[in-house]
């Protein structure tokens, strides 16, 4: 005598989603910060205060690891050709002053001004001469720094974009998008 085959089992039916939901998956940009449960922008602004990418992550997320992302979306147009994506310069506070977004940013071919944390110093200085030279800093040019700043403000100025009312990631992003035409349509 032969052996019957075993049957499978029967497969559980797939869960119906409403109509127009996104899967439970999807990256909606929001998490637990010391503020709360927030969304984070990174925003990559010309010299005027004016946006020129615009990333959105959960509110965890350190900005030292969406330097390059924010790079990329820097597209400025030009009367003929591509459009420009990479800046002359960029001014950056202590949050990007880890070497790994200074060797990004020398790859690139691009400038920067990022002042050096304390205890980023004080191990350089431990190291004696093996710990090289300290990075460049222009008081200067990390002046001008406050137009990001002076950018953010004005974003802010929405209030639907300081305190995040809309619940999925893509609206929250189009009202971001909205605000910084306006300011470019106002400058």
């Amino acid at each position: 005598m032969r052996p019957v085959p075993a049957t499978p089992p029967p497969r559980p039916r797939p869960r119906r989603q409403k109509r127009g939901s996104c899967p439970a998956s999807a990256d909606e940009a929001l998490g637990r910060s010391r503020g709360g449960f927030t969304t984070k922008l990174h925003l990559a602004f010309d010299g005027q205060g004016r946006p020129l990418s615009i990333i959105l992550t959960a509110g965890q997320r350190h900005d030292s690891t969406q330097l390059e992302s924010t790079l990329d979306g820097i597209r400025v147009p030009r009367r003929r050709g591509r459009p420009r994506k990479r800046p002359d310069q960029v001014t950056g506070d202590k949050g990007y002053s880890y070497p790994k977004c200074r060797r990004a940013l020398r790859q690139r071919g691009i400038r920067h001004v990022i002042p050096e944390r304390k205890d980023q110093r004080e191990q350089r200085q431990k190291k004696g001469p093996a710990g090289g030279r300290a990075p460049r800093f222009d008081k200067a040019v990390y002046r001008l720094r406050s137009w990001a700043e002076r950018g953010v403000n004005r974003l802010k100025q929405w209030r639907a974009i300081a305190t995040r009312y809309d619940k999925r990631a893509h609206n929250y992003r189009a009202l971001v998008q909205i605000a910084s035409i306006m300011i470019w349509l106002a400058a």
